[in-house]
């Protein structure tokens, strides 16, 4: 099964829920949430690979160009611009799409590789890890998404999202299984995790949801979900011993209690999603 987690928001325990997942059910684990990976930090694994991820760009050849601007005029992104010196380019406005360099007339347009980010591989006791990370000051991460997911071959996996429902997480939950929406019971996690949910209905994706932050009390998002017949998977509670087990980098699983909680959400969430 393919796996996402991801939520409405920043800050809900996402990440705290993917790696703990993954560590507890021994499920391979990719970081998607490439312009802030944290989820290494906590599994810590043996780093055995590293590769650059580019993007096709245009290099215009000023001796040949006729400054005709069809590729201007093509340029969906506002990359090149036509000016009286010749054809300006903006790099990070580029998405590599290639057709400037198919429109051109007089072949003055060539691709070259651009460097955007970096894919690292690794393994920690017993599961596969690996994440991507783009570079500062780039504005776009869902190449390195989606070669992370092309570079995969394990059976069972969860996908760590960006938080949000921009494109990088729609990238990123092509062609699961099963979501995972994490939130916390607040106003504004209520607010951003109906945004999460409403994309999870247009894609067609099943989704169950995880309280972070919650008690045994019934909160805003028991009462909405059972509203909207959503499917809790599990709660974890406000507890002094998750927040100190966090801020040492350490997994909630090292604490046998949290272990059998990550334990019992994954098969609910392998059972649940197998029925889809």
């Amino acid at each position: 099964m393919k796996i996402a987690v991801l939520s409405g928001k920043g800050g809900t325990g996402k990440t705290t829920v993917s790696v703990n997942l993954a560590k507890a059910m021994g499920w391979s684990y990719i970081d998607c949430d490439v312009e802030e990976p944290n989820g290494f930090i906590f599994l810590k694994p043996n780093i055995s690979k590293k590769m650059d991820v580019s993007i096709l760009v245009p290099k215009i050849d000023e001796q040949k160009c006729i400054h005709c601007n069809k590729c201007v005029d093509i340029c969906q992104f506002n990359a090149l611009a036509g000016t009286n010196n010749g054809v300006l380019f903006f790099e990070k406005l580029c998405h590599g799409c290639g057709a400037c360099t198919l429109i051109c007339p007089v072949g003055a347009i060539e691709e070259v590789d651009r460097v955007i980010g970096k894919i690292e591989v690794g393994e920690d006791e017993n599961i596969s890890c690996m994440r991507g990370i783009l570079n500062i000051g780039e504005p776009m991460a869902t190449p390195i998404i989606k070669q992370l997911k092309k570079l995969n071959k394990e059976e069972d996996t969860i996908i760590d999202c960006s938080p949000g429902s921009s494109c990088t997480v729609v990238s990123a939950i092509e062609k699961i299984d099963y979501a995972v929406l994490v939130t916390e019971p607040t106003e504004f996690g209520l607010h951003d995790l109906k945004i999460a949910i409403q994309l999870m209905r247009q894609m067609n994706i099943p989704f169950g949801v995880i309280i972070n932050r919650g008690d045994h009390k019934k909160d805003l998002i028991d009462r909405y979900c059972e509203g909207e017949n959503i499917n809790i998977l599990g709660k974890i509670p406000f507890d002094k011993k998750v927040a100190v087990l966090y801020s040492k980098g350490k997994l909630l699983i090292d604490d046998l209690v949290y272990e059998r909680k990550f334990k019992e959400i994954g098969q609910k969430i392998w059972e649940v999603g197998s029925c889809n």
